[in-house]
């Protein structure tokens, strides 16, 4: 079956699609072995849920799918095919990508900045360190992470009031 949904996602039309073999004419060649064994898979009854893959237009827009993969069965239990539900996921995917690209910019800003930077979790160990606090204090990053800042890198008569804060 080859739904309106899907029909606008890969401007293929039903007619385009039926009787031929999805894996080998409409799925990207890099692909194509892992969404072959999951729709085996569901034809031996195991199902898969959550399987992401692209899946490309007629015209080469990709669209990100989040396919489930049902095992298709008649009214005798027997297996006739293969059910696939499919979501587009690409915004979802994009918005990902954006947040991961965010969060490395933010990472090297952090570890080039001219002031030390450093952070600890709630117990008080070290879990960031940027390059200006390991040229002023003479420890690597490698070093200090992991460690308690207060017990191990604060000098005996300011412990308690870093402690405070």
């Amino acid at each position: 079956e080859w739904n309106q949904m899907a029909a606008r996602l890969t401007d293929y039309t039903k007619e385009d699609v039926m009787g031929k073999n999805l894996v080998n004419e409409f799925i990207m060649i890099e692909y194509k072995a892992s969404v072959k064994e999951v729709l085996d898979n569901a034809l031996k009854g195991c199902e898969t849920a959550n399987f992401e893959f692209p899946l490309l237009s007629k015209y080469g827009t990709r669209t990100e799918i989040l396919l489930n993969a049902t095992t298709r069965r008649d009214a005798s239990g027997g297996v006739v095919g293969v059910v696939g539900v499919g979501q587009d996921i690409s915004e979802k995917k994009q918005a990902e990508q954006a947040k991961a690209a965010l969060a490395d910019d933010l990472a090297r800003l952090i570890d080039a900045a001219n002031a030390p930077i450093f952070g600890i979790d709630v117990k008080g160990n070290v879990n960031e360190w940027n390059q200006m606090a390991a040229r002023l204090t003479g420890y690597r990053k490698e070093y200090v992470m992991g460690k308690n800042l207060v017990d191990e890198f604060i000098m005996p008569e300011y412990k308690a009031s870093v402690k405070e804060v």
